[in-house]
C-alpha cells in the first residue's frame, strides 16, 4: 500500500454518542472527514458544535459510537488499547492551548518526554530534544523551565514535544488561544514553516476565523455535522472577506 495515497487520518459516518442524566447526546452524527498526508487544515464550530469530539476522535484519544476512523487505513475498532496508543505516539503529535508542560521539568526534558514512552536511550533522547528546540528558535532555552520561558516561547516547547517524534501529523487544539496576537502569530508562523519545510500534515482546531483562513482548507463543524464546503467558505469570507492580492492562506 503506498502510504502517500492513504489519508493519515479518516473519519467514515462517525457517530458519537453520549448518554447525560439518562438523555442521549449526539456529539458527532454522520461525520466523514479525511487529512490527507501534508495537508493544513482547520476546524471551526462554536462551544457545544462537536469540534471538541472529533478532535478527540482524530487524535485517537477516542473511539466512535459507530461509524469508522482509520489511521493510515487501519480501523481503531480493530485495534487494542495499546495498540492504538502506539499508533498515535508513531503518527501524531499534539499542541493543546494550555502547553500541558511539567512546571519542575527544563525545556529539553520536556520535549524528550515522548521518547522516554519509546524506550529511546538518554543520550539519543537528549540530542533529537535540542534538535526539536533548535528547530523553533529555541536551542538557547534548553536548560529553562516553564515559569522562566513565555507563552509563546511554552508553546514552542510544546510544539518542538509534538515534532520530536517525527509525526506524520500535528494536531493543534487553539493553539494560539493563551497568546497575546505577537506571540500567536509567531506560532501560527511556525506551525506554518514546520508544514511547508517537514510536510507535516497540520490539523488546528480553533473559533478564530483569522486563524482558520490561514490554513489550506477549512471545515466548520455545526450540531455535530460538518457544515457543507460552499456554505464554510461563505462563512469564513462573511467574517473577514475574500484572500486579498498576495495573500497566503
Amino acid at each position: 500500500m503506498n502510504t502517500e495515497s492513504v489519508p493519515v487520518v479518516e473519519t467514515r459516518d462517525a457517530a458519537k454518542v453520549y448518554q447525560l442524566d439518562g438523555v442521549e447526546v449526539r456529539a458527532l452524527d454522520g461525520v466523514d472527514l479525511a487529512v490527507q498526508p501534508g495537508e493544513s487544515l482547520a476546524i471551526m464550530g462554536p462551544s457545544g458544535s462537536g469540534k471538541s469530539t472529533l478532535l478527540g476522535l482524530l487524535g485517537g484519544l477516542d473511539r466512535p459510537t459507530s461509524g469508522q476512523v482509520l489511521f493510515g487505513g487501519r480501523d481503531v475498532s480493530r485495534l487494542s488499547d495499546d495498540e492504538l496508543a502506539q499508533v498515535r505516539n508513531e503518527t501524531i503529535g499534539f499542541v493543546f492551548q494550555s502547553f500541558q508542560l511539567l512546571g519542575r521539568t527544563a525545556a529539553v526534558a520536556n520535549v524528550g518526554l515522548p521518547l522516554v514512552y519509546r524506550g529511546v536511550g538518554r543520550s539519543e533522547r537528549r540530542r533529537l530534544s535540542v534538535e526539536a528546540l533548535e528547530a523553533v528558535g529555541l536551542g538557547h532555552r534548553l536548560d529553562h523551565r516553564p515559569a522562566q520561558l513565555s507563552g509563546g516561547e511554552q508553546q514552542r516547547v510544546a510544539i518542538a514535544r509534538a515534532l520530536v517524534t517525527e509525526p506524520r501529523m500535528l494536531l493543534a487544539d487553539e493553539p494560539t488561544g493563551n497568546l497575546d496576537s505577537r506571540s500567536g502569530e509567531e506560532v501560527l508562523r511556525l506551525l506554518r514553516q514546520l508544514h511547508e519545510e517537514r510536510g507535516v500534515a497540520v490539523v488546528v482546531v480553533t473559533h478564530d476565523p483569522g486563524v482558520a483562513r490561514r490554513f489550506g482548507r477549512v471545515v466548520i463543524v455545526r450540531d455535530g455535522r460538518l457544515v457543507p464546503p460552499d456554505e464554510a467558505a461563505g462563512m469564513v469570507s462573511a467574517s473577514f472577506g475574500p484572500l486579498g492580492a498576495g495573500e497566503q492562506p
